[in-house]
């Protein structure tokens, strides 16, 4: 029989994704929102093109950039749900006045083994968390093999650039766990 263990927590992650004019407008005032609310970023990329797809372009605008945040402070793995909650009022409080959205947050985990992004949206493989938010399995980390796709992977997450970022988040989860950082070690003490 299995005992149940309280894993460690996990490194919040976040993808914003907006049109030019927005990150000029309205960036700093979200940086200091999510700051507020998840702490200081400990990774932070620079804009980059976000050529994967035109399914946000209707609503979001053309030519749209994404930043890749990491957050320092771990959170229990069982906040997902609440983290993307919170990132819905963000979304909310940007949106124009006809509702529509002017960015687009998306929030997850990295883990030692892989990474959970929140949703929304129900599909075959996500998990339903509760509030109307599923878990997405969105790539499992493989010692030998680096970071893996599944059939269901986005292609922005499969990209070869995006790997390696969530390389360098994942080294630096790595690194906060064993400096004691996490609530506690792996498997450590059972569940109440």
């Amino acid at each position: 029989m299995s005992t149940p263990r309280e894993p460690s927590p996990g490194k919040p992650v976040l993808s914003v994704l907006a049109a030019p004019d927005w990150w000029e407008q309205r960036w700093e005032t979200l940086r200091a929102a999510l700051t507020e609310r998840l702490g200081p970023a400990d990774y932070e990329s620079e804009p980059l093109a976000f050529e994967h797809t035109s399914y946000y372009e209707p609503e979001l605008g053309a030519h749209l950039l994404r930043r890749l945040l990491g957050f320092a402070r771990l959170l229990p793995l069982d906040g997902l749900k609440d983290l993307k909650l919170a990132t819905n009022v963000l979304e909310r409080a940007e949106a124009r006045t006809d509702g529509s959205r002017r960015v687009n947050l998306d929030p997850g985990f990295v883990t030692l083994e892989r990474l959970v992004l929140a949703s929304g949206k129900n599909f075959t493989h996500r998990v339903y968390l509760g509030g109307g938010i599923w878990a997405d399995l969105t790539l499992i980390y493989n010692k030998s093999q680096g970071w893996v796709d599944l059939p269901w992977t986005f292609p922005d997450y499969a990209d070869g650039d995006m790997k390696r970022r969530l390389t360098v988040l994942r080294t630096l989860y790595k690194t906060a766990i064993e400096t004691g950082q996490g609530r506690n070690k792996q498997g450590e003490r059972p569940c109440p």
